[in-house]
């Protein structure tokens, strides 16, 4: 028994020695970002921070559970415009030519400014060079000389005298003016020519365009966001200067910003939730789920006015065993499921019923969602075909805005 005693005592004793505060999440919005560290370096983050504030700069540094890495940063910013045109100048002064901007997705508290730190100080010799003062990397104790540490960085950008998307970084807006926030999507690309996908690329992140090698050059840019309309912009890869004349692409130092005005679905609108995805011959989700169904109680939340009707569907005449939400409502495990049988009508009438439930649970009430049961009727592929899953799905109707 004394021995047991002591080995919970050890254990709880090493929890409590190993246990770490939650590091500081940064809040939505841009960041002037100078360096990135491994979540288990914070110690670095913190120690080139401190060497940063101690040549006279306003640095700060904060966790991003997104990319699991610590940024020490020199400014914040609530809008992008003002945020790449920091980098730049940051960038022109010299010490920091790889500074870029980190995007934390998410709604952006409103502020009366952006904060913007000092990044420059006064060349005591010319009387008005501004120059970045040096700050020197941070070193690390002896015991961890031999240590790695991760650091992520970004290509210096080099301003060249024929600016063609081949040549300039891109930067890909996803925002939602009227709620102030930035939006986690993607963004097809495609050969607006040949009319055919040529890759789909993370928004709010800084990429190169691919060359689409046709006579015109023309690039189609599409951001399809589940709770929001669809977007398609149209840029010229070899002069996309040309391009700046348009509304919805300027040119921020180095940067060609591309921005995507995104606007909620409107009354009439209807939309697929085509990453949520269900366990055979069950009304439960998979886990990985968990993600659209976020963006879809969102859209619920931030506007109560909406009424929608979920339509399931499945994929063939289906008649036989259905695995259904148990009492305990285990979304996404079997474990506690139920069973019946039941028909391919049953079953995509108890899957839509699940992500009402799912609202529910979160918050949304009842009376503003409705369920359409189609089973097989309307499948949009070949029942046999290659894309016969995709006929297994919730389609989201908006009733109401």
């Amino acid at each position: 028994m004394k021995v047991v005693l002591l080995a919970f005592f050890l254990w709880g004793l090493s929890m409590q020695l190993y246990a770490q505060p939650a590091p500081h999440e940064l809040e939505p919005g841009y960041y002037v970002v100078v360096a990135a560290y491994a979540h288990s370096r914070e110690n670095y983050a913190s120690r080139f921070t401190k060497d940063l504030q101690d040549k006279g700069l306003s640095a700060q540094y904060g966790f991003n559970a997104q990319k699991n890495l610590f940024f020490v940063y020199l400014s914040y910013h609530t809008d992008l415009r003002s945020s790449l045109i920091e980098m730049k100048k940051v960038r022109e002064q010299g010490k920091f030519t790889d500074a870029w901007v980190r995007v934390v997705a998410g709604l952006i508290a409103h502020r009366p400014e952006p904060v913007t730190q000092q990044v420059m100080q006064l060349n005591s010799q010319t009387g008005s060079q501004p120059v970045v003062a040096p700050a020197p990397a941070p070193q690390p104790d002896p015991a961890e000389k031999k240590e790695e540490i991760t650091v992520e960085q970004e290509e210096k950008i080099i301003q060249y005298p024929v600016m063609t998307l081949g040549n300039t970084e891109v930067f890909l807006s996803l925002f939602d003016a009227t709620t102030n926030r930035v939006i986690d999507g993607e963004v097809q690309v495609i050969d607006t020519e040949r009319n055919r996908l040529i890759t789909k690329v993370k928004g709010n992140e800084y990429l190169m365009l691919p060359d689409p090698k046709t006579q015109s050059g023309m690039l189609t840019l599409i951001a399809e966001v589940f709770g929001y309309r669809k977007q398609q912009v149209e840029i010229n890869y070899p002069l996309p200067l040309k391009d700046t004349i348009k509304p919805y692409i300027e040119l921020m130092g180095t940067t060609l910003a591309v921005l995507f005005d995104m606007v909620r679905y409107r009354r009439g609108d209807r939309a697929t939730l085509y990453n949520v995805y269900f366990f055979n011959d069950a009304a439960i989700m998979l886990p990985e789920s968990k993600y659209e169904l976020t963006q879809l109680l969102e859209m619920m939340k931030e506007n109560p006015r909406y009424r929608i009707r979920l339509h399931g569907h499945t994929n063939g005449n289906y008649h036989g065993k259905i695995l259904y939400l148990g009492p305990d409502k285990n979304f996404f495990s079997l474990t506690g499921a139920r069973e019946r049988i039941g028909s391919a009508k049953d079953l995509s009438y108890e899957r839509a019923e699940t992500i009402k439930e799912y609202l529910m649970t979160n918050g949304i009430s009842g009376d503003r969602i409705e369920i359409k049961a189609w089973g097989g009727k309307r499948p949009l592929y070949d029942r046999h075909g290659v894309n016969a899953r995709k006929n297994v799905r919730v389609e989201v109707e908006v009733l109401a805005d």
